[in-house]
């Protein structure tokens, strides 16, 4: 059997029900080791191999810095769309190299539904200045993709007035709505257009991107909860170099779908999987990421829980260890 069709059939896989997530994922362990030359590189410079990698938690984590300026990829496979990061120049952009969409669309719409129902119930206003810009934003296509599953969906950079009509009007025909936005828009719009919500959920995600000082998600949260009288509000976790997303609904404590695993890694050891209450580097295994590459380790820290929950604390300020990542290409 050849790679793509081996791929395909671990592919059907990941999304059933009865998924045996440690049997996959060494699985493709052992076919990024052989066939991505980037992960190949990496597992050879830090002497890991299927040879001695026998679980889950011993399989490297590719840092992912790697991804401004390697191209993590499976061998011999079509590129269908390129996302990246969102960054001031092409120098600091990470890239991430998709061969097949509808992997992404399976993923992000099998875990929405698990946090909030259908989309097609919802009619969405998505606020996502910056971002609306960038030709190449995996946040962008994923609140397309959303868009065109909803009963209706509008999309706003910085017209918050426009912003305000929409949602009144939406609220006076009862409508269930979905407020999706960036961190420091959110915040900017609840500022200057304070209003009571009614039957309507507020999803942040992307912190301030250097727009505002940098505030804590409980802190953010309780603005917002201010701002527009609600209860909770709920946050998503993704990133470019991923397909799948963590949400919180309510608390900042994070709940993953079951084919994305979360470990929490010593930040000076980077193979070295840290207990349970444990501040670390995240560490995510994605298995939707089956053609680029499932394996990844974020510049986050954060900790888990028991119960497989988890919380983001902030970013790993690892300036001084840059180099060490990049050593082996």
């Amino acid at each position: 059997m050849n790679l793509v069709n081996m791929l395909h059939d671990i592919e059907c896989e990941i999304f059933n029900e009865n998924l045996n997530f440690d049997n996959i994922t060494l699985k493709l362990f052992e076919l990024h080791y052989y066939h991505n030359e980037v992960y190949h590189k990496y597992c050879n410079f830090i002497n890991k191999s299927p040879i001695n990698v026998s679980s889950v938690d011993e399989i490297p984590l590719l840092p992912v810095d790697i991804f401004k300026t390697q191209k993590v990829i499976l061998q011999d496979l079509p590129v269908e769309a390129i996302f990246e990061t969102s960054g001031t120049t092409a120098m600091n952009k990470g890239t991430h190299y998709v061969p097949y969409l509808r992997v992404y669309d399976n993923s992000l719409l099998k875990t929405f539904e698990k946090f909030f129902g259908s989309p097609d119930q919802y009619k969405f206003a998505f606020l996502l200045p910056n971002y609306l810009e960038q030709p190449h934003s995996s946040l962008v296509y994923m609140a397309q993709v959303l868009a065109n599953k909803s009963k209706e969906a509008k999309f706003f950079k910085w017209d918050y007035s426009s912003l305000s009509e929409t949602i009144e009007k939406w609220q006076k025909e009862k409508s269930k709505i979905i407020l999706w936005g960036v961190s420091f828009a959110l915040l900017e719009f609840a500022e200057k257009y304070p209003m009571k919500l009614e039957n309507t959920i507020i999803v942040e995600t992307g912190g301030m991107k250097g727009r505002r000082e940098e505030i804590t998600r409980s802190e953010l949260h309780n603005k917002l909860k201010t701002a527009f009288g609600l209860k909770s509000i709920a946050s998503e976790y993704g990133m470019t170099e991923l397909l799948s997303q963590a949400y919180s609904l309510s608390n900042g404590e994070f709940s993953s779908p079951s084919w994305m695993k979360i470990l929490i890694k010593d930040r000076y050891n980077y193979l070295h999987t840290l207990p349970n209450h444990v501040n670390g580097k995240i560490g995510i295994i994605d298995l939707a990421n089956l053609y680029s590459l499932p394996f990844i380790l974020t510049d986050d820290i954060g900790k888990k829980y028991e119960n497989g929950l988890f919380e983001i604390l902030g970013r790993f300020d690892y300036s001084a260890l840059r180099g060490c990542n990049l050593l082996f290409i």
